[in-house]
């Protein structure tokens, strides 16, 4: 009897899948069998691009003068950490019984790699085809199933998967291979990291050479309320004052009061960037820690929707699901606002359900299935709740209020007085907004109003502020601001293909940034550091330019669209490389370390470098053939007693120490211990912490799971 391979990217998803189709067993073996289908899984990529050294054993050691490094052909290898799975997979797709196979990967360009590249090492002929969902519930895979597609109609979309991964190998490898061999540090750059290192840098230039002007404004003092000046503000000192003598013991005379009913609609739906910003500004979550909690939501608990999502919209298809999906999450704190929604009937309109605008997946949502909140982690509770209030937001009425604009002439200037009576909370009753005052205003036209003072306020204008995770997010979405260029094509190329990277690899980028020592975080704000505003002296020109993403994403978008071959691209990024390694070479610019401290290295005897990592301060070795690091102060999830900030751990073994940075609060391992174990009737032991602060460095060094991660794994730029 024949069976069909199913083949899915992770092993949760595929025993969600293998639930679905009958395919039993507890999937120890990596698979799982019935009677018509055999599921089993990657673990992320299977196969990668090979190393340097897998073509020529004399790329082991790193020598300014091999490169660049061009195979003539590039090749593939199996992942060493999951060879056996790999096997396991190869085993299955050769079975005789076997007669074509499901790609059930995730829906986008990097999944179509994670299985293409493991059909093509295994040399594979079999009928392909192609199972696209944006969820995996039960109902969603059924649903996938009977709308299966032939996986030739995804050609192109692995064609670009190819030539990206292929282009940030050939680029990545020589010229981070240029700049650490030839100023002997830990360097790299990237055609995204780069330019978003560049921005940093651009609004810290911004911020310095930021010259603040003093402004004026004026405001007339009354028993009705506080008349604002029409013109706003001025910069001319003079003026100000000589308005604010003439208007002194002068009437307001209100010459016109308008009334008009005003509507707000809630915020779009989520896409990953737009949640991940969210959660930074309330939460302060990471990209990548809300990433994971998505991650989490989707693949186990069966929650929301896809996350790797650049859409905020819903397609046709996605509307007959609605009011089952809020049934499921109508529960708790939303069965209010929920009911409300399905007793008035849901009415998709254009604001949230435009086809034209979904392409690989739709918007984050909840899905049918419902969730215990008491099973979510703390971190993924507020993620979940995040999306289910937008979620009943969009679909709940606009908040409506009348807005009172009276406008009053005193002396020979203008001034105008607003007021707000709240007709309809509408989708703010969702977040709780049912506390906002109404301002009535209780003024008619012709009436003559005294003026109890003239205010003569003064300000300065402020500089811009500095990044933080949420707008270095939007920055790298809409980075067209900051292109040289006035290539207005390139401009709408970088806003169609969504800017720098792409949802599923901002936060791997931004975390690559702290990792490599590049930017530091002070409080909220993002710094770049003296590493990285070296390095940007050190690089090519055009790679600090938002420029050449769009470039290259315009050709990507073209060979996923039939237009431009794969080997066209690719030839034309080998050319780059070349003129990258050279332009390295030919730069007379040095690198210093301005950090280096005076303890030396235990492994070679080199002086350490003191540095700043996003979870605290550690000493690295500057000889990055020795990579040896230790860690000073690590920035903790516990919190202060007294100012509720984050809690540094400094020192080693029994000596180790709580200290806060913000207050100056310092706390003994022992006392710490004493004090959580009082306030959960249980006591934290060392292994606790210990533990605790392992599953940190986990976490923090956690490599990102896309092929070039693995391609340059080696390189050890965290350190």
């Amino acid at each position: 009897m024949t069976k069909t391979l199913v083949l899915a990217e992770k092993p949760s998803v595929g025993k969600d899948i293998a639930r679905v189709l009958s395919a039993k067993g507890g999937g120890k073996n990596g698979f799982l069998e019935g009677s018509n289908y055999v599921v089993t899984w990657a673990l992320g990529h299977l196969i990668t691009l090979a190393d340097p050294e897998q073509y020529d054993n004399k790329y082991k050691s790193w020598d300014l003068n091999d490169l660049p490094i061009l195979p003539d052909k590039m090749k593939l290898v199996p992942i060493r950490e999951t060879r056996k799975q790999y096997e396991t997979v190869k085993k299955l797709l050769n079975r005789s019984d076997i007669t074509d196979i499901v790609i059930a990967t995730d829906a986008g360009r990097e999944g179509e790699l994670v299985a293409r590249w493991i059909l093509d090492y295994a040399k594979v002929k079999k009928p392909v085809k192609r199972l696209w969902i944006s969820s995996v519930t039960d109902k969603a895979i059924r649903e996938g199933f009977k709308k299966l597609r032939p996986g030739r109609d995804y050609e192109n979309l692995y064609h670009s998967a190819v030539a990206r991964s292929v282009a940030d190998w050939v680029v990545g490898i020589n010229a981070t291979r240029a700049l650490t061999t030839k100023y002997n540090a830990q360097l790299s750059c990237g055609r995204v990291q780069t330019p978003t290192l560049a921005m940093l840098l651009n609004r810290e230039k911004d911020i310095q050479s930021f010259q603040p002007k003093e402004f004026y404004t004026l405001t007339a003092v009354t028993e009705n309320g506080n008349f604002v000046w029409k013109e706003g503000q001025t910069f001319d000192k003079e003026k100000a004052e000589k308005i604010e003598r003439s208007l002194r013991g002068s009437d307001a005379v209100v010459e016109s009061v308008s009334v008009k009913e005003k509507k707000s609609f809630s915020p779009g739906l989520y896409d990953l960037t737009e949640l991940q910003r969210d959660a930074n500004k309330r939460y302060d979550f990471s990209a990548k820690e809300t990433l994971a909690a998505m991650q989490t939501l989707y693949e186990r608990h069966k929650a929301l929707t896809y996350p790797r999502t650049d859409s905020r919209y819903l397609s046709d298809d996605i509307v007959p699901t609605l009011k089952e999906r809020l049934e499921a999450c109508g529960r708790g704190e939303f069965a209010k606002p929920a009911r409300g929604i399905l007793n008035k009937g849901i009415k998709a309109n254009a604001s949230f359900v435009d086809n034209r605008k979904v392409s690989d997946h739709h918007a984050i949502i909840p899905t049918e299935e419902s969730v215990s909140l008491a099973d979510l982690s703390d971190r993924e509770r507020k993620i979940y709740e995040l999306v289910v209030k937008r979620f009943l937001a969009v679909l709940s009425e606009p908040y409506v209020y009348e807005e009172t604009r009276a406008e009053a002439k005193i002396g020979d200037q203008n001034f105008e007085l607003k007021g707000k009576v709240v007709k309809s909370l509408g989708w703010k009753a969702v977040y709780g907004k049912d506390e906002e005052a109404d301002l009535v205003m209780k003024v008619k036209k012709g009436d003559q109003i005294p003026v109890r003072a003239i205010k003569l306020d003064t300000g300065k204008t402020k500089p811009p502020a500095r990044f933080n995770e949420a707008t270095l997010l939007s920055a790298m979405e809409n980075p067209a601001k900051y292109m040289d260029s006035k290539d207005k094509e390139l401009a709408k190329t970088l806003g169609e293909t969504g800017g720098l990277g792409t949802v599923a690899t901002r936060a791997d980028i931004i975390d690559k940034l702290f990792n490599s020592f590049l930017i530091e975080k002070q409080g909220k704000e993002l710094h770049i550091t003296s590493k990285g505003r070296q390095l940007l002296e050190l690089v090519p020109v055009d790679l600090k330019s938002p420029e050449l993403t769009a470039k290259w994403e315009q050709k990507l978008a073209q060979i996923e669209k039939g237009k431009l071959k794969e080997q066209a691209f690719t030839g034309e990024m080998r050319e780059y490389a070349k003129k990258a390694v050279l332009e390295i070479k030919q730069n007379e610019k040095k690198f210093r370390h301005d950090n280096v401290t005076s303890q030396k290295c235990p492994d070679c005897g080199k002086l350490m470098l003191k540095v700043k990592g996003k979870r605290g301060t550690m000493l690295v070795c500057q000889d990055r053939e020795c990579g040896h690091r230790e860690p000073l102060a690590k920035l903790t999830n516990a919190r202060c007693p007294n100012c509720h900030r984050k809690l540094e751990l400094r020192g080693q073994g029994d000596k180790q120490i709580f200290v806060c940075a913000t207050c100056g609060h310092r706390e003994k391992l022992s006392a710490f211990e004493a004090r959580r174990g009082k306030e959960k009737k249980g006591k934290v032991s060392k292994r606790d912490v210990a533990n605790y602060m392992k599953k940190q460095d986990q976490t923090e060094e956690e490599p990102f799971n896309n092929s070039m991660a693995e391609a340059l794994a080696k390189l050890k730029l965290d350190k």
